[in-house]
C-alpha cells in the first residue's frame, strides 16, 4: 500500500458551504481494508458497476475510496446521508449534484493522481487538478503540442532541475481552468497561458477572447505533488484540508 503524507491540516467538524469560500480536501486513495469497506457501503449501484470494470484490484479499490470519500465530504457539509446523493454529468463530463434538492446549489470538482485525490467545493463553478511530479516519456511531445510559445520559452529558461515541476505546474493550471469552465476545448490548450516557474504565484496570463478570465490558486497537498485550483473572482478565500473520515 502506498502511503502519502498529506501536508494540510485535518478538516475540523462543522464545516459548511459559505459565499466567498472554497474548501479543498485531500484524501488518500490507498486505505486500510476496514476503511475501504466503510466507503464501499456509500456507493450507488452505478458506481459499483464502474468499480467492477477495473481490471487491477488496486485501481478498483482506489475508485471505491475516491467515490466514497466524495460522498462522505459532500454529506458532511450538508449533514446528509452520503448514500442519498445522486450525481449527473454535464455535456463535457463535468459532475454535478442532481439530488437531494438542498445540495444542488453546491459545485464541486475532483482530481486524483497516484495514491491521492483532491476535492474542491464551493457555491460557484470551479476546477481542480493534481499530479505527482515524475518523469514522463512523452513530456516533450506534450510541451510541443499543448504549451504556448511563451510557456515553452519560460520552461526552457529555467534551470534543468526545476523544469519537471514547472511542467506539472503548467499542465495542472491549464487543466484546472478547462475543468472550471466545463469545456472540452483541449485543442485550445496552447492558447491558454499560465505562470509555471516553481515558487511563482499561479496566474492565468492569457486566454482566447471567447473564454472567461478566472483566478488560479496553486496547491501543494503532499510532497512530490502539485495541483491547481481555478475559481471565480468572487470566491476569495481558499481553505485546504486533509480528510481521513468525518471529524
Amino acid at each position: 500500500m502506498n502511503t502519502v503524507d498529506v501536508l494540510w491540516n485535518a478538516a475540523p467538524g462543522g464545516l459548511r458551504p459559505a459565499d466567498g469560500n472554497v474548501h479543498v480536501f485531500c484524501s488518500p486513495l490507498d486505505v486500510p481494508s476496514k476503511r475501504l469497506e466503510e466507503l464501499a457501503q456509500l456507493l450507488s449501484y452505478g458506481e459499483w458497476r464502474r468499480a467492477n470494470h477495473f481490471y487491477l484490484e488496486r485501481d478498483r479499490n482506489r475508485f471505491i475510496a475516491g467515490r466514497g470519500t466524495l460522498r462522505e465530504i459532500l454529506a458532511a457539509l450538508f449533514e446528509l446521508n452520503p448514500a442519498h446523493l445522486v450525481f449527473t454529468r454535464g455535456e463535457f463530463g463535468k459532475p454535478h449534484i442532481a439530488a437531494p434538492a438542498a445540495a444542488r446549489s453546491l459545485h464541486f470538482n475532483l482530481a486524483h493522481s497516484d495514491a491521492i485525490a483532491v476535492y474542491a467545493i464551493a457555491k460557484h463553478e470551479l476546477g481542480v487538478d493534481v499530479e505527482r511530479i515524475r518523469a514522463m516519456d512523452d513530456a516533450e511531445q506534450i510541451v510541443s503540442g499543448f504549451f504556448s510559445p511563451r510557456e515553452k520559452c519560460l520552461l526552457q529558461a529555467l534551470p534543468a532541475e526545476q523544469r519537471r515541476e514547472a511542467f506539472f505546474n503548467c499542465w495542472t493550471r491549464k487543466e484546472a481552468y478547462l475543468k472550471a469552465i466545463g469545456s472540452g476545448l483541449n485543442d485550445q490548450l496552447d492558447q491558454i497561458e499560465v505562470s509555471l516557474a516553481p515558487g511563482d504565484a499561479a496566474e492565468l496570463l492569457g486566454v482566447p477572447a471567447t473564454l472567461p478570465p478566472w483566478r488560479l490558486h496553486s496547491l501543494r497537498p503532499a510532497a512530490e505533488f502539485v495541483g491547481a485550483l481555478a475559481i471565480r473572482p468572487e470566491d476569495s478565500h481558499v481553505n485546504c484540508w486533509q480528510w481521513n473520515g468525518p471529524p
